[in-house]
């Protein structure tokens, strides 16, 4: 997987406009198994309330049931909530973005290109 992303940053950089339809194939049950590991614990929990220790409950079960949706591109991902926090520059307002515990797990994964399929 690792040439896989590596590619397809290339193409990303070398023509910004360059639309993706889907990366979901470069996702398997061990690398998000393998990036739900790695997150950090006691953390905010997601939009839909779930925690890290919860959604580890039935983590083969989510982490499956995640994976054949992607595949099948019926996942249909959680709005993220963003609220906005006074800087301490005036003229502008930083952010701080609740995602659920899948997005946060897509995005380890992608940002990480150490994980295969």
């Amino acid at each position: 997987m690792e040439t896989k992303l590596l590619r397809i940053a290339e193409l990303a950089k070398s023509d910004p406009k360059m639309k993706f339809t889907s990366l979901a194939h470069l996702l398997g049950k061990q690398a998000l198994i393998q990036c739900h590991l790695e997150l950090p614990n006691k953390r905010a929990t997601g939009i839909n309330g779930t925690t890290k220790e919860q959604y580890s409950e039935n983590l083969e079960g989510n982490i499956e049931d995640l994976v054949s949706r992607l595949k099948s591109k019926s996942y249909r991902p959680v709005p993220v909530r963003r609220m906005y926090i006074p800087s301490s520059i005036q003229t502008r307002k930083d952010h701080w973005e609740y995602r659920n515990m899948k997005i946060k797990l897509f995005k380890k994964a992608l940002k990480d290109t150490k994980y295969h399929l």
